[in-house]
Formats: structure tokens, sequence, C-alpha cells
């Protein structure tokens, strides 16, 4: 009779379950930031519909080529699906704002995030680069300005079936996870650039401070201190 009470008294306990983060993707909450397992992407990518050219970089993270839409234009490449990026942030408290794409009045809405990344250092411990230091106009060598914002968006959700009312995460059908330019509203972060701003801003990767191509590196999004 003890036991049989001793046992209802343990299943009366709630469980509470602690949901494991996706594989490629770590949460660290004291920190408050999320890190992903990522690559150091090709600048031209082996495929005829290309002609060989290296086009400039208008995204910071995406799918690798051919899953990745803009995978020829990006300075990572990353396997994690972006709306687990998209949880992720939301489980660190963020409310994700307002996706942008072509000519508009507004830049992209969303709270203020970091990004950069995380690379083998000389002495083996990461070194931190931001992206004004990854980034750069390769016709001046100036980086990108430190002004530069990044802005939780969100993804604008697509109908993949016109004849279905279903809709889905449409930076998940593109894999592109952080743009540079609205270019797209099929990613999670963008910047507070217009697409006025792409026609004179064009980047390229610091190779100088870049690990080789398919170097393993760490992409990170925190949440600045207040």
């Amino acid at each position: 009779m003890r036991r049989l009470v001793a046992l209802l008294a343990v299943l009366a306990v709630p469980v509470t379950l602690v949901s494991a983060d996706p594989p490629g993707l770590r949460v660290e909450r004291e920190q408050r930031r999320v890190v992903i397992d990522a690559k150091i992407a090709p600048r031209k990518l082996d495929d005829p519909k290309f002609e060989g050219k290296i086009y400039p970089i208008e995204v910071v993270a995406c799918w690798p080529f051919p899953k990745g839409q803009k995978a020829h234009e990006t300075v990572v490449t990353i396997d994690v699906r972006p709306s687990e990026v998209h949880q992720a942030l939301e489980s660190l408290g963020l409310k994700p704002g307002m996706p942008v794409m072509g000519e508009s009045k507004e830049p992209p809405q969303g709270p203020e995030v970091l990004i950069y990344l995380e690379v083998p250092g000389p002495d083996g411990q990461p070194k931190r680069l931001s992206m004004d230091r990854v980034l750069i106009d390769p016709r001046t060598n100036k980086p990108l300005p430190k002004s530069v914002q990044w802005r939780f968006t969100g993804s604008a959700l697509k109908q993949p079936d016109p004849n279905k009312p279903e809709k889905v995460y449409g930076a998940d059908t593109t894999g592109t996870l952080i743009a540079i330019f609205p270019v797209t509203n099929d990613t999670v972060i963008q910047t507070n650039l217009t697409l006025k701003e792409e026609k004179y801003i064009k980047l390229e990767t610091n190779a100088q401070l870049l690990p080789p191509v398919g170097t393993p590196v760490k992409l990170v999004i925190e949440v600045p201190k207040k």
C-alpha cells in the first residue's frame, strides 16, 4: 500500500520536458545568443549558369548550393532551418518585426541584434570577427559601416500551392537566414539598409581575415546589452 501511495505521488508531480536544440544550433541563454554551425562559403560556384562570375555579397548566411538560392553571394553556409533560428531568437525574448522586399519608404523593422563570426584563432582559441571587419568594399577597401544595424524581422509567409490555403515560412523555402539588402523578404534578419544603398554599396569578403573556404566556423546572433 505504501508503495502504491508513493507511486501515485510521483505520478502526480508535473513533468517539465526540456526541448533540445536542433542539430547545428545552440541557444546560450545566459549570454543571450544563438550559436550556429557554419562554413566559409566559396565565392565562385562551379555551375555553368553562373558563368564563372563572382557576385557581390548580398547575404551573410544561407544554405549551400544548390539548395540555397543565395549561395553564390553569401559569407557562410549553414544547414539549420531558418525557422529554427527564428524560434531560438524568440526563446530569448525577442519579437520579430517586419521584413521588406524591394523599394520601400521604410527600412526593415525589428529588434536589433549583433552578428559576428567566431573563427579559429592562431592560438587555438576562437577569434571574434564582426561584420564590419568581414565585409569590405573592394573598390575602396573600406569596411561595412558600423552604423549598419541588423534587425530580427522574421520571414514573410509563402503560399507554395496557389490552389491550397496553407502557408509556409518563406525562409525555409530559400534557405536565406541573414540578408544585407531587401532583395528578399524570405529571410530571418535584415539590415536597416534600403534597396537604394544596394546600388552604391558593393561588398566582398575580407580574405585577409577569413579562413579558407570550407573552414568550420560559428555564426553568432547576440542580443545586445541594454
